[in-house]
C-alpha cells in the first residue's frame, strides 16, 4: 500500500472509530429511557440487550466491535507510515493492538449470548437481583465470561498502547487525554471489583466508569490520528 493510500486509510479508520464511539454512547443513553427502564447505577449495561429493544443493544455490541477494529486499523496504519524503518517499542504496539482487537471481538460475541437478568423471582440468586453478576443459563455464563475477558483485555490494551504513545513520542497533543482515560478505566475496574464484594448496588455505575475510560481513550486517540497531516 502506498504512503498516500495508507494515509487515506488511516484517516478513514480514525473517523470510523470516532463515529462509532459517539453512536455507541448515544444508543446506550437512549436505551436507558426505553422499557424496561434498567438503572444505569445498579444494572449491568448488558441488561439493555434483554427486553423489547434488546436487538438495538445487540447491534450496539456489534458496532463496538467494528469501532475497535477501526481504531486498531488507524493505529497500525499510522505506525506503519510514521515509522516505516524502525517502529519504537514494537512489542508494546503489537501486544496492545492484538489485545484491543480481542476486546472488540468479545464485544461482538456478546450480541449472540444474552445475559441473565436477575429478578426477585430467581430464588437463590435474588440477593444479586438486577446486577448482572450471576449466570444461571449457558448463554448467560458465556456472556459473563466473555464480557469479563473483553473488559480486562481492552484495559490491558490501552495501558500498553498509552505506554507506546509515550515511548514513541507519538500524538503529543492527546497523550495526556489518553493517560487520563486509561487511569479512569483502571479506577473503574477496581471500583467494579469492589462492588462485587462490598456494594453490588453500584455495579452498573462502576461498569460504565470503566467503559467510559476505554471509549474515551479510543475517541481521543482517533481524534489525534485524524488531525495528522
Amino acid at each position: 500500500m502506498s504512503t498516500r493510500a495508507s494515509g487515506v486509510w488511516r484517516r478513514r479508520s480514525a473517523t470510523a472509530a470516532m463515529v462509532g464511539v459517539l453512536l455507541y454512547v448515544l444508543i446506550d443513553v437512549v436505551l436507558q429511557f426505553l422499557p424496561p427502564h434498567y438503572s444505569p447505577i445498579s444494572d449491568a449495561e448488558s441488561n439493555l440487550a434483554v427486553g423489547p429493544y434488546g436487538w438495538v443493544m445487540n447491534l450496539n455490541f456489534l458496532g463496538r466491535a467494528v469501532t475497535s477494529g477501526a481504531a486498531v486499523s488507524a493505529l497500525y496504519a499510522t505506525a506503519r507510515t510514521r515509522y516505516p524503518a524502525s517502529k519504537p517499542s514494537p512489542r508494546l504496539l503489537g501486544a496492545g493492538l492484538a489485545l484491543f482487537a480481542l476486546g472488540g471481538v468479545c464485544s461482538g460475541v456478546l450480541a449472540f449470548f444474552p445475559t441473565d437478568v436477575m429478578t426477585a423471582g430467581n430464588g437463590a440468586v435474588a440477593g444479586t437481583a438486577g446486577h448482572g453478576v450471576v449466570a444461571v443459563t449457558t448463554a448467560g455464563t458465556i456472556h459473563l465470561v466473555v464480557a469479563t475477558v473483553g473488559f480486562v483485555v481492552a484495559l490491558i490494551a490501552i495501558v500498553l498502547l498509552t505506554a507506546w504513545l509515550y515511548r514513541s513520542a507519538f500524538l503529543p497533543e492527546v497523550r495526556g487525554l489518553a493517560l487520563a482515560f486509561t487511569t479512569l478505566a483502571v479506577l473503574g475496574l477496581l471500583f467494579l471489583g469492589l462492588t462485587l464484594t462490598v456494594q453490588p448496588a453500584l455495579f452498573g455505575l462502576a461498569e460504565r466508569v470503566c467503559l467510559l475510560g476505554i471509549l474515551g481513550w479510543t475517541y481521543s486517540v482517533a481524534v489525534g490520528i485524524r488531525r495528522l497531516d
